[in-house]
């Protein structure tokens, strides 16, 4: 087991560039962007500066006599970028890697050598993170309602940071883990969200004061404030307001008698900027926000997970059977359609269509010179009905054998993918173009 540092001693970043051999390295607190040579080595990461087309057409090649298997490239390449960004424009929050969206081994581990803190939802993946050899003072047990088990794993093990939005989890907690460091977590306004999280966690405004009381009356030990703005959150101002909001909560706890020195800004970050709102928009509007709310005595975390994943992964899979629907003989302007099936599905890759609200688009990864559209439905490989992938979409007629590309598959995808029917999720290549140039 290697034991990884925190390099985050510092809120501030010092970035570099400096020229190698005609290319930009980037570096951050004097520490080159770069996976760990563990990593390269244990999960065989190609160092290549060919695009993402041809390492495909590379892979078909070499297993040219089992195409009907699908496959993934993961980029950490795209992790390290999205690293240098986060401290490049939110240079004061300190990211803890929300693991549920891709708990991937490589990724963690990529992720703990640059620094990067954790966000764990049970007593499974605080395992699984100090299994990967980082130190309990380096994640957050950011599950407001947690097992007394999980909560007694944790104090075992020296997690100390965890959050609670109601009476009852403060009163187990003081049972349990009196000692520990608490957020109190507060309902946000997610109507702007995707996936809305204040239906089943966080305490409304109305509520802070007596919660903090109570756990002044218990000797516990909040330390300040956390919240969650929803996933695929589409507004700036929902962040905004939420910072707003922790900032009243600060005031209050102050008036009874804590000090807080934490504020957790959570998820909803996005992953790429094929979305309403980008990274760097949220960043822009937020960061004057934090510096005239909260000293720079009080330490700022967040809890992003498609942000740093999301563009990582690439999926390839196989047409491996079709079916063409002949048009109804009466209405001789309407053309067939297809039904195309491959080898990945709803209960593996494509879970995230119902658990992340997805529309995912396939690219034809050799489209020739086609040019006519087809109405088609792509399904996954097994035998229920709902493994459908995409209904009524354009694309040109497609032959057996044919590899359709997914891209920006990391987010949500591999973390609760099963073994339904017996298709078990599919192999990962990895790759990183090394130095990473941003």
């Amino acid at each position: 087991m290697i034991e990884v540092e925190n390099s985050f001693s510092h809120v501030e970043y010092e970035v570099k560039q400096k020229g190698t051999a005609g290319r930009i390295v980037t570096e951050v607190n004097g520490m080159q962007l770069q996976v760990p040579q563990d990593v390269m080595k244990k999960f065989d990461v190609v160092d290549v500066t060919d695009s993402i087309q041809t390492l495909i057409a590379n892979k078909l090649q070499e297993e040219a006599r089992d195409k009907e298997e699908a496959f993934y490239f993961i980029d950490l390449g795209a992790v390290l970028k999205q690293y240098y960004q986060w401290v490049s424009l939110l240079p004061r929050v300190k990211p803890f890697y929300a693991i549920k969206c891709n708990p991937n081994t490589a990724i963690i581990r990529t992720l703990a050598s640059l620094g990067v803190n954790f966000d764990c939802a049970s007593k499974s993946e605080i395992q699984s993170i100090l299994g990967s050899g980082v130190s309990a003072s380096r994640i957050i047990y950011a599950n407001p309602t947690k097992m007394k088990s999980h909560i007694l794993y944790a104090k075992s093990e020296g997690v100390e940071m965890m959050t609670f939005d109601n009476a009852d989890e403060l009163k187990k907690i003081a049972e349990c883990y009196p000692e520990s460091k608490l957020l109190l977590r507060i309902i946000t306004d997610d109507s702007q969200s995707v996936c809305k999280f204040s239906t089943k966690f966080g305490a409304p405004m109305d509520q802070t004061a007596k919660l903090l009381a109570l756990g002044k009356d218990l000797g516990l030990n909040i330390i300040g404030v956390s919240f969650h703005v929803g996933s695929g959150c589409m507004s700036v101002q929902s962040f905004c307001a939420a910072i707003r909001s922790a900032h009243q909560v600060f005031l209050q706890a102050e008036k009874i008698g804590y000090q807080f020195t934490m504020l957790d800004l959570g998820g909803g970050w996005p992953g790429t900027d094929n979305v309403n709102i980008t990274f760097s928009e949220i960043a822009k509007n937020i960061r004057p926000l934090l510096d005239e709310l909260f000293p720079s005595s009080v330490e700022i975390i967040a809890e992003p997970g498609r942000y740093f994943v999301a563009q990582s992964h690439t999926l390839i899979v196989n047409v491996f059977a079709k079916r063409r629907i002949e048009p109804a003989k009466h209405d001789p302007t309407e053309k067939a359609s297809f039904l195309y099936y491959i080898n990945d599905g709803v209960y593996q890759s494509f879970n995230c269509i119902f658990f992340d609200h997805v529309h995912p688009h396939p690219v034809v990864f050799s489209p020739g010179n086609r040019t006519e559209l087809f109405k088609c439905t792509i399904f996954g490989p097994t035998c229920d009905s709902m493994d459908c992938i995409a209904k009524d979409i354009l694309l040109p007629e497609l032959e057996v054998g044919e590899q359709l590309v997914f891209y920006e598959m990391g987010a949500y995808t591999t973390a609760a993918a099963s073994s339904f029917n017996g298709f078990r999720s599919c192999p990962s290549t990895y790759y990183i173009s090394s130095p990473v140039y941003i």
